[in-house]
C-alpha cells in the first residue's frame, strides 16, 4: 500500500463532501437538460465508448403538452437508486463467489462512474455488471461476459457495449485500494503490540472477520470518496474505522493506545483526537446509511422508466420490437427494479 500517495486514487479520487454534491448536482442538472431537450435521457450506447440520445421526442417541444412531460429523478432519488444497486452488485459477486476485492474494486468503479453521469443517463444494473467485471479482470480473476451474463441471466452483450465508456468516465483509473489488505496488515501489527500468544491467536482471527463485515458496510457509503487528503492514508482510516467498531465487541486491544502507537510509529505530524475524529466521521457515515424502502424504489422505477419513454405499454412495445435484445438488458435482472 506504499504507493498509494502517489497513486491516481489518492490525486484524482478522494473528494470533499461539498464537491460530491456538487458533482452530483451536476450530473442530475444535466440529465434534466437533456430530457428536455430530447424528452428522454435514454442513450444507446456503443462497444467503442460512443453514444447517442434519440431524435427529440414531439411532446418535448410541445408547451401545451407540458403537464405530461415526465418528472425527473431528483438527487435523493438518484442516491436511492445507487444504493439499491450497490447491493445488488454485492449479491451477484457473492453468488460467484469473488473475493473482498473484487467486489471493493466494483463498488469503487459503480461510485466514480456516478460521479460523472446520472443513473438516468446510464441505468444502474447496466452499469453495475459492467463495474463487476471490470473489476474481475483488474484483479486477474478473468470471468468472460458471457459467464458473467449466464450467471444472472443477462445478455452478456450489453456489458461488453458499456465496458468502454465505463473505463472513459473512471478516466482509465483502474487501480484503486480498498481497506482489506491495510487490514490484514493491521491485525498482524496487533499480534505484536498486543504480544499475543500462539493459544490466543483465535481472538485475533475473530477481530478480523467481524472487522471486515464493518469495512463491508463502509464501502456502501461515500466513505472511501472522503477520506482523507492530506493526513493518515484514506484506506488505513477506513481498515482503522472498521477495527476500532470490531474491538468494541471483541475488547481485544486498547484501542486508543493502539492509535498512539501507529502515529508514533508513522512521525505523524498529527494528534490522536484528529485521527480519532475522521474514525467518529466514518462512522456517522455508517450510522446515517439507509437502504431505500420497496414502496420508494417502485416510485423511482416508475420516474425512471417515465425519463427513459417506458411510461406507456405502447411506447415499451414499440421499443421491444425495435431489439429484442435491448429490452432484455433495460429489463433484465430479476428481483430488480
Amino acid at each position: 500500500m506504499a504507493d498509494f500517495q502517489t497513486s491516481t486514487h489518492r490525486a484524482n479520487w478522494i473528494f470533499t463532501p461539498q464537491e460530491l454534491i456538487e458533482k452530483y448536482k451536476a450530473s442530475n442538472r444535466r440529465a434534466i437538460q437533456t430530457l428536455e431537450k430530447y424528452g428522454t435521457t435514454q442513450m444507446e450506447v456503443d462497444v467503442d465508448g460512443s453514444f447517442s440520445y434519440p431524435e427529440p421526442q414531439n411532446n418535448a417541444k410541445d408547451n401545451s403538452e407540458k403537464h405530461s412531460r415526465p418528472k425527473p429523478l431528483n438527487i435523493e432519488e438518484e442516491q436511492s437508486m445507487r444504493v439499491f444497486y450497490e447491493n445488488k452488485l454485492r449479491e451477484v459477486c457473492s453468488a460467484f463467489y469473488f473475493p473482498n476485492k473484487i467486489q471493493a474494486t466494483a463498488l469503487l468503479y459503480f461510485k466514480r462512474f456516478y460521479l460523472q453521469w446520472s443513473v438516468m443517463e446510464h441505468h444502474p444494473k447496466n452499469i453495475m455488471l459492467t463495474c463487476v467485471y471490470a473489476a474481475c479482470k483488474i484483479e486477474e480473476n478473468h470471468v468472460s461476459a458471457e459467464e458473467l451474463g449466464k450467471g444472472i441471466s443477462q445478455d452478456h452483450q450489453m456489458i461488453l457495449n458499456y465496458e468502454m465508456i465505463v473505463y472513459q468516465a473512471l478516466e482509465f483509473d483502474l487501480i484503486v485500494y480498498p481497506p482489506y489488505r491495510p487490514l490484514e496488515g493491521f491485525i498482524n501489527d496487533m499480534e505484536d503490540f498486543c504480544q499475543v500468544k500462539n493459544g490466543e491467536l483465535q481472538m485475533l482471527k475473530d477481530l478480523h472477520e467481524t472487522a471486515k463485515l464493518e469495512v463491508d458496510k463502509i464501502m456502501l457509503t461515500d466513505a472511501p470518496l472522503l477520506f482523507p487528503p492530506g493526513q493518515v492514508l484514506s484506506v488505513i482510516q477506513l481498515a482503522l474505522a472498521a477495527l476500532r467498531n470490531s474491538n468494541k465487541v471483541q475488547r481485544v486491544v486498547n484501542y486508543e493506545s493502539y492509535l498512539s502507537s501507529i502515529l508514533s510509529r508513522q512521525n505523524s505530524g498529527h494528534i490522536i483526537s484528529d485521527l480519532t475524529e475522521n474514525l467518529d466521521t466514518i462512522d456517522s457515515w455508517v450510522m446515517k446509511y439507509k437502504f431505500p424502502s420497496e414502496k420508494d424504489m417502485k416510485h423511482i422505477n416508475r420516474k425512471l422508466k417515465s425519463c427513459w419513454g417506458h411510461g406507456s405499454h405502447d411506447v415499451s412495445k414499440k421499443r421491444e420490437k425495435k431489439s429484442k435484445h435491448k429490452s432484455k438488458s433495460s429489463h433484465g435482472m430479476q428481483n430488480g427494479p
